[in-house]
């Protein structure tokens, strides 16, 4: 189960994320980078947030911890800023955060390269959920007390904003990890893939997408209600997760081009 907390205070806005996300302080005396439900994206990021963080940390990679954050409209009379007043009243009620790592900076992976089985296993995890944005442009990657982390993982599961067939969508390749920033750096997939795909037993997916809340499904027309929206996250993991994975073997076809000598 994944804390709540309630926010105490905004602190700053980090304008360089698309929606607006903010350093806000909370009730349990913690700092946490906060992503609103009411920023443009909607709920469905604050899913994919969720959902893929959520399966990185079952996998033991290094994502920050994951809260929900319960805002108070009221704090928007403090903020003079009109844009942060309307996100803070559009976001009212339950939001998500990821704690905040003071002093982190971004990484660099050509200037220190990362382990090649991290680096295997974060290409794996990242062609599993979808995360069109690990890329050179922006990594998402920061270095904390020397280690890396992985942050923002709402543009992840970008196959919810129009399931069509989620069957096929969840057999398919994911082409896009051609440009992850991490390929050149990776081991081969075979060496992390088996192990990593067992920790993702049917319990375990089971279990985060269980803890969607409620008022963030039931928006979407091609579900009849908010149990069988959910029901579509499990099934599609599960039908993912079953060898042979297409996916990861596109995956390893763009690692073994990344990896050639020029």
């Amino acid at each position: 189960m994944l804390r709540t907390v309630a926010v105490t205070r905004y602190v700053t806005p980090l304008r360089e994320g698309g929606s607006l996300p903010a350093i806000v302080e909370a009730d349990d005396d913690g700092t946490y980078v906060l992503k609103f439900r009411g920023a443009g994206q909607g709920a469905k990021a604050l899913v994919a947030e969720l959902v893929a963080g959520e399966i990185g940390r079952a996998l033991g990679l290094p994502v920050p911890e994951i809260v929900f954050v319960e805002l108070d409209p009221v704090l928007a009379n403090a903020e003079p800023d009109p844009e942060i007043q309307a996100l803070l009243r559009a976001s009212a009620g339950l939001n998500l955060a990821l704690d905040y790592l003071p002093g982190s900076l971004p990484l660099t992976p050509a200037a220190k390269p990362p382990d090649p089985a991290l680096a295997a296993a974060v290409v794996w995890f990242d062609a599993l959920v979808a995360n069109v944005d690990r890329t050179p442009r922006n990594t998402n990657l920061l270095v904390w007390h020397n280690r890396p982390w992985l942050i923002d993982h709402g543009a992840a599961l970008y196959f919810h904003h129009n399931w069509g067939d989620p069957e096929q969508r969840a057999v398919a390749p994911f082409a896009m990890i051609r440009e992850h920033v991490l390929l050149p750096f990776a081991a081969p997939l075979a060496e992390v893939d088996a192990a990593l795909a067992a920790r993702l037993t049917p319990a375990v997916v089971d279990g985060i997408v269980a803890t969607i809340p409620e008022d963030w499904l039931g928006e979407d027309a091609a579900f009849a209600d908010r149990a069988a929206h959910r029901a579509a996250y499990a099934r599609y993991f599960a039908r993912r997760l079953e060898a042979p994975r297409a996916w990861v073997e596109e995956a390893e076809r763009a690692r073994a081009r990344a990896t050639q000598p020029v």
